[in-house]
């Protein structure tokens, strides 16, 4: 199968449909035309700027420029775990905190990935390592973000009866285990919405792009199953070890509730 290149006319016929849309803001009072236009002007800038810098990468083909690329990524995502929750913890801590969940279950993912299934040539290849990284990351911050922002706000709505459970000789750990609980399940359901619609109400992004690009479909399903295991367990792992941090970070070794580690809550 060939594979179709799109130019700049193609990509402005479908561009027509980000006007319809600005239209019917327009036209109903929504009051979004300027920040859907704003957002795919933004996009298409981002994804350009994006798409020159991997072909230099890509052409390099240095381990160095590589990591250098994939730290960018990590501390780009760290940022976005550590200020997505509406209520976070003080200063630095956040960004420690999410830097070492992003960072840790990032590269045990993506090398597992490069190491065992994929085996690319040299292994830290760039046209396998990035993408990987970026599919990953994209995940796991969503699943960390997510769990951190319930367990913080559940805790903090909670805080009398927390405090009775302390008080009456439970651990924090044991205090907090119920909001735990439910903020790690949290961080888990949309991966998990993302693995039930695969194939049957949904073709997923990375296949439908290889189908495009002229894959077998097999094939391109089992690259599919492969990244879906993967970021299912990247997942798992970033919501687990941030919210576990996370309450970690917010009792002490007398067992109190910190509750004023926890910055303003976000408006």
């Amino acid at each position: 199968m060939k594979m179709i290149h799109l130019d700049a006319f193609d990509l402005g016929i479908a561009a027509i449909l980000v006007l319809l849309n600005a239209g019917i803001s327009i036209y109903l009072g929504l009051r979004l035309h300027r920040q859907v236009l704003w957002a795919a002007f933004r996009m298409v800038v981002q994804l350009l700027l994006v798409g020159w810098l991997l072909r230099l990468v890509f052409a390099a083909s240095s381990p160095w420029i590589t990591i250098a690329v994939i730290a960018l990524m990590i501390t780009a995502a760290a940022r976005e775990v550590a200020v997505r929750p509406a209520r976070r913890l003080k200063g630095w801590q956040a960004f420690q905190l999410s830097t070492v969940v992003v960072s840790t279950t990032g590269i045990g993912t993506v090398l597992l990935a490069l190491l065992t299934a994929i085996r690319p040539s040299p292994w830290y290849d760039p046209h396998y390592a990035i993408p990987l990284m970026g599919i990953v990351l994209g995940s796991i911050l969503n699943s960390a973000s997510l769990g951190l922002d319930v367990f913080f706000t559940g805790i903090s709505g909670a805080r009398a009866s927390i405090e009775g459970r302390l008080a009456l000789g439970a651990t924090s750990r044991e205090a907090l285990m119920p909001h735990i609980r439910n903020a790690i399940r949290s961080g888990l359901i949309p991966i998990v919405n993302q693995m039930s619609a695969a194939g049957i109400i949904t073709l997923p992004g990375i296949m439908t792009g290889q189908l495009l690009a002229g894959m077998d479909p097999i094939d391109a399903v089992k690259y599919q199953i492969l990244l879906m295991f993967l970021l299912t367990g990247g997942s798992a792992l970033a919501a687990c070890g941030a919210v576990y941090m996370a309450a970690a970070a917010i009792s002490d070794k007398r067992h109190r509730l910190r509750l004023d580690r926890l910055a303003k809550r976000l408006k």
